[in-house]
């Protein structure tokens, strides 16, 4: 039995609380005793479940466990005394969160350029040889996408507000965006410069594309200042999301977002998915989608095969494809990635771009989250070496240092803001305390059957700080 109680405390090391209770079973025969190691909340929760006799004498087995459970106990003790001393939170080193928010930046840079020559040319899976080559130079070929310098729109709003900026100044600096703009970005700002604010700014009565891929490809941001945190990724598209987006075009970003933020800590692909889903409403069309592409992942082999059930689904079927650039389409593409790409950094980035569509935004989709989970440390210096890192991005106040810079300021609030706090140890070094949060999804909202819009409009005041359309 000790060698029993041996072999489950090393596999807690390896497991969560659930695979590991599941380990127990096993190993304890699943009869006459189950040992449940929960380390969870405040405490370490022993269960013990003993099968009783006629008479209900407990069985030997309990009797022989007395001094293992002492064992387990101290094994239990090699934990590291920080997470002894707080079950509650995850510690993450603010030199490894820049790191690794460091190379979600990149993941984004590379993807994007990587797949921009084939942006929108595919409605069928790119041939292999039509692939471009991957060149040390794309690192310095997005500044000029709306990919990157729209999500860095809503960080200079943080920047300059901070992290608790209203809606409505949100909505008021997107409005005075001066880049040029497509589908649900370019209706939303339509309406805010009308005087619509938000939420209804983004409302189906107001536009026809609000479940558009937009506020997807612009939510990296979210989770790269808001590590282990999903209810502030969640809050942060309540926010931002809505100024261009409605029910499934804000919940992807929220899931996108809840990916890059678990990615601090987790780098399986299906844990990261599943961490996604996880900050979505159960019962909206995008949920639907990833749990399709979980499952037809682990049903084929091939990622051919799961593109043909995706385009057949979410893009002929007009039941689903409901929406110009219809973000579940493209999202099941940000998965193909992901999943098929069994961690492989160019394999899920091609993946992506291979199966068309906004094939510049996918790539860069699946290519930040896994950069992000691996950090700058840990990839191949021909993915950042020749990063030109005082180059402005288009239409921002960034270049690469800074940018960095004001994702710690942001994340130092959303931290703060979340219940957490900055350890310093002796050597000057400091580590982000992170609370354990249980991701409290949005409100259910039917792109199909909206709700009643809010009536938010900007008053004289606001309106005068718009700027006036620049002239053709």
């Amino acid at each position: 039995m000790t060698e029993v109680i041996q072999r489950l405390v090393l596999s807690r090391r390896e497991q969560n609380s659930t695979s590991w209770s599941r380990s127990a079973r096993e190993l304890l025969g699943g009869k006459s005793i189950l040992i449940s190691v929960r380390l969870t909340g405040i405490s370490v929760e022993f269960i013990l479940v003993s099968a009783l006799n006629r008479k209900g004498i407990l069985t030997m087995k309990l009797r022989m466990i007395q001094t293992s459970l002492l064992f387990w106990v101290l094994s239990a003790a090699c934990l590291t005394s920080a997470e002894a001393a707080d079950p509650e939170f995850r510690r993450l080193p603010v030199k490894v969160y820049r790191d690794k928010m460091k190379a979600g930046w990149i993941g984004q840079i590379i993807g994007v350029s990587w797949g921009a020559p084939t942006e929108g040319k595919y409605r069928q899976i790119m041939p292999a040889g039509k692939m471009p080559p991957f060149s040390e130079d794309l690192v310095n070929h997005a500044f000029n996408q709306d990919d990157l310098y729209v999500e860095m729109t809503f960080l200079r709003s943080m920047e300059q507000y901070g992290l608790d900026v209203s809606i409505r100044q949100a909505g008021i600096d997107f409005a005075n965006s001066g880049y040029m703009l497509w589908v649900a970005n370019d209706a939303g700002r339509k309406n805010l410069r009308k005087g619509i604010a938000p939420p209804d700014s983004s409302h189906p009565k107001f536009h026809n594309c609000a479940g558009a891929i937009d506020y997807q490809i612009e939510s990296d941001y979210a989770g790269l200042i808001a590590p282990g945190l999903p209810n502030t990724v969640i809050a942060l598209g309540e926010k931002f999301g809505r100024l261009m987006n409605y029910g499934d075009g804000v919940y992807a970003g929220q899931f996108m977002g809840g990916m890059y933020a678990e990615a601090f800590f987790e780098q399986d692909p299906v844990k990261l998915v599943e961490a996604g889903l996880r900050c979505i409403p159960d019962q909206c069309m995008y949920a639907g989608m990833v749990r399709d592409m979980l499952r037809w992942r682990r049903e084929n082999p091939a990622w051919e095969k799961t593109w043909e059930l995706v385009d057949k689904k979410y893009r002929l079927d007009r039941n689903y494809n409901i929406s110009d650039l219809d973000v579940k389409l493209e999202g099941a593409f940000v998965l193909m990635g992901l999943l098929y790409g069994n961690g492989d950094l160019d394999q899920s980035m091609v993946i992506s771009c291979r199966c068309g569509s906004d094939s510049d935004c996918n790539p860069s989709s699946a290519g930040g989250v896994l950069f992000t989970a691996r950090g700058v440390s840990q990839l191949p210096d021909r993915y950042y070496r020749k990063l030109n890192e005082q180059a402005i991005f288009s239409h921002t106040a960034y270049n690469f240092p800074r940018l960095v810079d004001v994702c710690e300021q942001l994340a130092r609030q959303a931290l703060a803001k979340a219940g957490g706090r900055v350890e310093k140890h002796a050597n000057g070094d400091e580590v982000f305390v992170i609370p354990y949060q249980a991701p409290v999804p949005s409100k259910f909202e039917d792109l199909k059957n909206p709700g009643p819009i809010a009536g938010s409009v900007y008053g004289d005041s606001e309106k005068a700080r718009i700027k006036p359309l620049p002239q053709p």
